[in-house]
């Protein structure tokens, strides 16, 4: 009897139809128990998260009863609570978590330590939301930007809620110093995300800048400019080397200061959409009429502009300039994190996009439409620090606050100390 018979034959009498080769039989052999569904595995940030099938009525139910009867994501969670045990849980390293509100962006990174002085991103958020829009007209956060900070915060709340995080620092910046109402906002985070924010000082930042940018200084350095500009303030900070290099380099700061003065209060004052050549140099005079009140500008005078002197930036506006002067057709910070820009390609970049028009601007990949309105108030800033320290080469930093905050807990943790990196090692 051949196959096809013998199929007939089955068929006929109500039989089960042999599975084809390789497929996959919609019900169990007889006497067979039935297997529960395959859990597909994705990977997201560093780790293996199962995803259940979306087309199981019963598990979407219980998903949703689960959502409903579930205590909050968000859990109090107080800034720098401190590690028990450095070597982490189980002979894992220990997850520390950093999250800069700003007058602009509101950024997380949630990391671990590997190499000394190193550390591993797991997870990141970061969104513009411009807490500080309308700022200096009023004096206050506007409720529209609050809303919009809020929106952000909730997220960042549920990822940290995620995790065992051992250490965390959660800061707020000028738009919150400067505000009348930053106190409330502050107790309006806590109260709606469980997320309890500092507002540091403006010293604070400047250090916090250099300790995130600090390893992008040129070992062979005598003096360095480091300049962080911000939505509300530009943080300023003279790092002299003259004595060597170390890697605590905000011992080496020897003046520094911060001025009132951001992309989004400069166009605010001034207007960023549509910018004549007069008007950005109106806007660049006024940066360098705030830089001259500063008394440690001239601290390092002697090696300004020499060959053992170079700027090191760590803002939206260096880093879209580097994407620009790489033509990227998408930003990709590992093309753009410390990478070199001479004097002169400073000063064509520059040039280039104040002649362009905001649709122009909008069009480019690097400024899109969020920054469109932003960048040439950067730009401003940033011609006013290169003509008060001409430098021959730029370095560009696509790190900052987040990446201080982070090494400076690891630091105080002892997360790289030999004894706690052979322990993590051993258990491992």
């Amino acid at each position: 009897m051949t196959k096809r018979q013998r199929r007939r034959r089955r068929k006929a009498s109500g039989g089960p139809l042999p599975a084809a080769s390789g497929a996959l039989s919609a019900t169990p052999r007889p006497g067979t128990a039935a297997k529960p569904p395959r859990r597909r595995r994705r990977k997201t940030s560093g780790e293996s998260v199962p995803v259940e099938a979306a087309s199981d009525p019963k598990r979407a139910a219980m998903a949703e009863a689960e959502a409903r009867t579930a205590p909050p994501a968000a859990q109090r969670l107080e800034p720098s609570p401190r590690p028990i045990d450095p070597s982490g849980d189980g002979g894992r390293p220990p997850v520390y978590a950093a999250l800069d509100l700003g007058t602009n962006n509101c950024r997380l990174l949630i990391a671990v330590p590997t190499r000394p002085g190193q550390f591993r991103v797991i997870d990141a958020f970061s969104r513009i939301v411009r807490l500080g829009e309308g700022l200096g007209r009023t004096g206050r956060l506007a409720g529209p930007a609050m809303d919009r900070a809020m929106g952000a915060l909730a997220i960042c709340s549920q990822k940290l809620a995620a995790r065992q995080v051992a250490g965390a620092r959660l800061i707020a910046t000028e738009a919150c110093r400067a505000a009348a109402n930053g106190e409330e906002f502050i107790e309006r985070v806590e109260r709606e995300t469980g997320l309890v924010l500092e507002i540091v000082s403006r010293e604070s930042e400047a250090r916090l800048a250099v300790s995130g940018c600090g390893s992008l200084v040129e070992r062979t350095a005598k003096g360095a400019v480091l300049f962080d500009i911000g939505g509300g303030s530009s943080e300023i900070a003279l790092l002299d080397l003259r004595d060597g290099y170390s890697r605590r380099l905000s011992s080496h700061i020897v003046a520094w200061t911060s001025l009132p003065v951001g992309v989004v209060s400069l166009a605010e004052r001034h207007g960023g959409r549509d910018v004549s050549p007069a008007l950005f140099e109106t806007m660049i005079g006024e940066v360098i009429e705030g830089i001259d009140g500063f008394k440690g500008r001239h601290a390092l005078d002697e090696l300004v502009g020499g060959d053992n002197f170079h700027l090191l930036g760590t803002s939206g506006t260096v880093t879209t300039l580097a994407g620009v002067h790489l033509g990227l057709e998408r930003y990709d910070r590992r093309q753009v994190d410390g990478l070199w820009l001479e004097d002169a390609d400073v000063t064509e970049l520059v040039g280039r996009i104040a002649g362009w028009s905001f649709e122009e601007r909008v069009a480019n990949p690097c400024i899109g439409s969020d920054r469109a309105d932003l960048v040439l108030a950067g730009c401003a800033i940033l011609e006013a620090i290169r003509r008060v320290w001409p430098s021959k080469r730029l370095r560009v930093a696509d790190r900052g606050l987040r990446e201080g905050l982070l090494t400076e807990m690891m630091v105080a943790d002892g997360v790289w100390r030999k004894g706690a990196a052979v322990r993590q090692k051993a258990m491992a």
